[in-house]
């Protein structure tokens, strides 16, 4: 039946138990595409069903639905005429993994960051009031994003102009990891009462149940049904605000949704409709609710066998890892280290710390913003607190970071995984900002090491620093095993020269070392250029002396940086160069002015000119050129 699904007009005219066996396929077609592919596999086995209902009772695209994260819409992708090129998913030139305004005129908008939706869906209902228009527009939101203080602004600003909007919520009871915080404890216990649609329809169920007394105390309740109601409403907090609260409902019954998505279509007011669903829903290991299933949330092809992921081969550890073992490592002797993470303990590679050290953990939730001004208020009190966020999701902290930890000269240790390109997940979640965003701010440390060891002395540099903030940017994937551990002391503000050379110097940091020394070695071999190589390690304070010494001699210099040219690392050097009244030739390589597509890391850099043959065309081409 799938097989004949090429658009949502295809699905109005399925009949509940044609929708069931489609939704059935739909699971197995997913099931054996991400062994293949890898994905987020347990968000979309868990939205089958609403994804469905609302494709046979909505009138896409004219009616538009917001995915938040966009995670999720592996589904709606499967029924908009995209199933034919799922064996490109997340590879270069393929299928994206998230909403996409321009792969389909059915993605409405384009989504990767949690919390999103219901702004934007909002918007678009403003404006189609505005022209006149008739179409809904719908936020499906997880209820991990819930937490997110922007879903909660737009339902506040909602519940003041009662715009007609649709909100789902796609209650799982998980994010990527198990919920946590006092949003999750309250959709915990909504979970756990009985299915009712209304406030209404909970209270005569829960009153008419009185033994003897029932009806009467309902007849003389009906009577003062605003109080009672509110009293009793699993979606108070809702109401409250100023929405039409509808659920908890079934999110696996397609009848049921059917039933009451074609009730809610008529309300001429903002609704949230709240459904329960089970993430990974048709697969055994992805629906386990502890830690371990959360790997189900996103990963790499496997076994749907033996529910076991398919090894890489490559037994190094991972940044996040030697990040979380040096983390445990620190704290086993200094009490005052504490970790924090933004729903992302495995991510982070923070499991392990957070089972030896509950007390000095702190998960906060999909809430960027308060756990960075949290950390400010513990480090205010003495405490090392380890902000550990991925550089896509510290974006949304940036004013925490200016206002509240720089200005003040906090020392918070912002600790930046998945900086650079990070391959599948593509233009949301590269981490190719931060060198720009991060190095204008005073009084703000801030290093990126070229491997392992470096890595390691850079984390028990940032332990000792208290007098200001740090950060820190490493890669997601593993540590180069090709490179010295350092040829001078860790100290702050000293780069380190890993290669001497007369006619180039080259100056790299993060990932790009080790491209940088192959380029070094590629000009020798090929060009008979002689480069030298330094590593920088900081970005502030930059090691301006040994640049200036470096390009005394060679008077041409290149930077490479797995981060954006517009005022990044290289920009930091040029500056530098130009304060100090030395101006060589110049070249700045890095991240070009555009959104990077998703793919292999390696094809990325093959994309934009950062993988070795490409590098070493681009300089030798700079260098040898008559005006050079």
């Amino acid at each position: 039946m799938l097989h004949s699904v090429f658009s949502p007009q295809d699905v109005k005219g399925l009949k509940i138990d044609e929708l069931i066996h489609l939704a059935s396929e739909i699971r197995s077609f997913l099931i054996d595409s991400l062994a293949q592919t890898g994905g987020h596999l347990a968000p979309n086995l868990g939205i089958v069903e609403l994804t469905l209902a609302l494709h046979k009772l909505f009138d896409l695209p004219k009616d538009e639905i917001v995915w938040d994260v966009g995670h999720q819409v592996y589904v709606h992708k499967l029924l908009t005429g995209r199933r034919h090129r799922f064996d490109s998913l997340r590879q270069y030139g393929g299928l994206s993994g998230f909403s996409n305004r321009d792969e389909s005129i059915y993605d409405s908008f384009t989504t990767g960051h949690g919390g999103t939706s219901i702004s934007s869906a909002f918007g678009k209902a403003c404006a189609r009031d505005l022209v006149g228009g008739k179409e809904h527009h719908i936020a499906v939101i997880g209820d991990g994003a819930m937490t997110e203080g922007m879903a909660l602004e737009a339902i506040n600003h909602i519940g003041h102009t009662q715009t007609r909007l649709i909100i789902i919520l796609n209650d799982n009871g998980m994010s990527i990891a198990p919920n946590v915080g006092g949003y999750s404890r309250y959709f915990d216990r909504v979970r756990n009462e009985p299915m009712f649609r209304s406030g209404k329809e909970y209270l005569t169920h829960l009153v008419k149940g009185i033994p003897n007394y029932g009806d009467r105390m309902y007849h003389l309740m009906s009577k003062m049904k605003d109080s009672f109601k509110y009293l009793l409403t699993p979606g108070v907090i809702f109401e409250e605000l100023g929405l039409r609260y509808v659920g908890p409902v079934d999110g696996h019954n397609i009848s049921e949704l059917l039933e009451v998505l074609n009730e809610v279509k008529a309300y001429n007011r903002p609704v949230l409709l709240h459904v329960k669903t089970i993430k990974g829903k048709g697969f055994l290991p992805a629906e386990d609710t502890s830690c371990k299933g959360a790997k189900w949330h996103g990963g790499g092809p496997f076994d749907k066998h033996t529910g076991k992921f398919i090894a890489t081969g490559d037994q190094r550890l991972t940044y996040s890892q030697i990040f979380g073992n040096k983390l445990i490592e620190m704290a086993q002797t200094d009490l005052s280290l504490c970790a924090i993470t933004a729903a992302m303990p495995d991510g982070t590679g923070l499991s392990q710390y957070a089972n030896r050290f509950p007390d000095r953990f702190f998960d906060v939730a999909m809430a960027e913003q308060h756990g960075v001004t949290f950390a400010a208020g513990l480090a205010s009190k003495g405490l090392k607190p380890f902000v550990a966020i991925y550089s896509t999701f510290l974006q949304r902290a940036y004013d925490q970071i200016i206002h509240d930890v720089c200005l003040q000269k906090l020392p918070v240790r912002l600790c930046l995984d998945r900086g650079g390109l990070v391959g599948a997940d593509g233009p949301t979640h590269h981490g190719v900002f931060d060198y720009a965003y991060l190095r204008c701010l005073p009084d703000l440390l801030f290093m990126s090491p070229r491997n392992q060891s470096e890595f390691n002395g850079m984390l028990e540099l940032m332990q000792a620093y208290d007098s200001g903030p740090s950060a820190i940017r490493y890669p997601r994937g593993n540590s180069p095993e090709n490179l010295p551990d350092g040829t001078v002391p860790l100290a702050i503000g000293r780069a380190d020269k890993l290669l001497a050379g007369g006619d180039i110097t080259i100056v790299a940091i993060g990932t790009m070392v080790s491209q940088a020394i192959s380029v070094a070695q590629s000009l020798k071999t090929d060009f008979s250029i002689s480069a030298s190589v330094i590593d920088a390690r900081f970005v502030k304070p930059l090691d301006e002396k040994l640049i200036l010494d470096e390009v005394k001699q060679s008077q041409h210099i290149v930077t490479i940086e797995e981060g954006t040219v517009t005022g990044g690392f290289g920009s930091c050097v040029l500056e530098a160069l130009s304060r100090n009244g030395s101006y060589p030739k110049t070249l700045v390589l890095g991240i070009p002015d555009q959104f990077v597509t998703h793919g292999d890391i390696q094809k990325l850099y093959q994309h934009i000119g950062l993988d070795v043959p490409s590098l070493v065309k681009t300089i030798s081409t700079w260098y040898l050129r008559k005006d050079a």
